[in-house]
């Protein structure tokens, strides 16, 4: 999405903008991973759900803080430890600490949910 390059002092700059609306592909069988940015300790990746869920059997158990905010469209989270549940809609964030099971419950079948994922490593 983004072209990098090095400062003087070892930084990334960007070459130039973008918007993380733009290039959403027109099919989607799987959900939408997309790394905007990667650094030692920080990672932060655009997700695009249309209808997509985390298999009801798996559940995501990082090893690592994740922050995400819904931009776009609405989604439920399922924590596995209280079975609690939390509806998103656009400009919701929660931040999911390490080790924490969860998963996608259900998204919008017919409209983008666009999120954007901070990873803390």
């Amino acid at each position: 999405m983004n072209n990098y390059k090095n400062s003087s002092e070892g930084a990334q700059i960007m070459d130039n903008a973008s918007n993380i609306f733009n290039a959403i592909p027109q099919q989607l069988t799987e959900e939408g991973f997309e790394t905007l940015l990667r650094s030692e300790h920080v990672r932060i990746e655009r997700i695009v759900s249309r209808g997509h869920i985390t298999p009801v059997d798996q559940w995501y158990d990082q090893a690592w803080d994740e922050w995400v905010i819904l931009l776009q469209g609405q989604a439920r989270l399922h924590y596995h430890a209280d079975d609690r549940r939390i509806n998103l809609d656009s400009g919701d964030y929660v931040l999911i600490p390490a080790h924490t099971k969860h998963r996608v419950e259900w998204t919008l079948p017919d409209v983008d949910s666009i999120w954007l994922a901070v990873h803390l490593y």
